[in-house]
């Protein structure tokens, strides 16, 4: 059993047991989280999908830990013209393990 669910503008198919490194969600390391909106369910039998979501789906998972990927460069410069900024970037993401999927 497999279910499509959306959470910080992106779609993730998700498993019971996945690990996932999703967009920073305000919880703390050990908290349940609920992802509410979900978009598709695969029972044994066939796929249900939402119109846009699926009514009384959830998916629950447990927060695993909070922290940054590593540091982007972004570099912007015009050729012959001495413009350049660089710049550093470290996205925040929360990891997560999905536990249930309710459908």
């Amino acid at each position: 059993m497999y279910a499509i669910i959306e959470t910080g503008g992106k779609q993730y198919r998700v498993q019971e047991g996945d690990v996932l490194f999703i967009e920073k969600l305000e919880a703390s390391e050990g908290d349940s989280v609920t992802f509410d909106r979900v978009l598709a369910v695969s029972k044994g039998e066939g796929l249900v999908a939402g119109t846009p979501l699926v009514a009384g789906a959830s998916v629950s998972a447990k927060v695993e830990k909070q922290g940054k990927n590593r540091k982007i460069i972004v570099y912007k410069y015009k050729a012959k013209k001495n413009y350049r900024r660089k710049q550093g970037h470290r996205q925040p993401y929360t990891k997560v393990v999905i536990e249930k999927i309710q459908a």
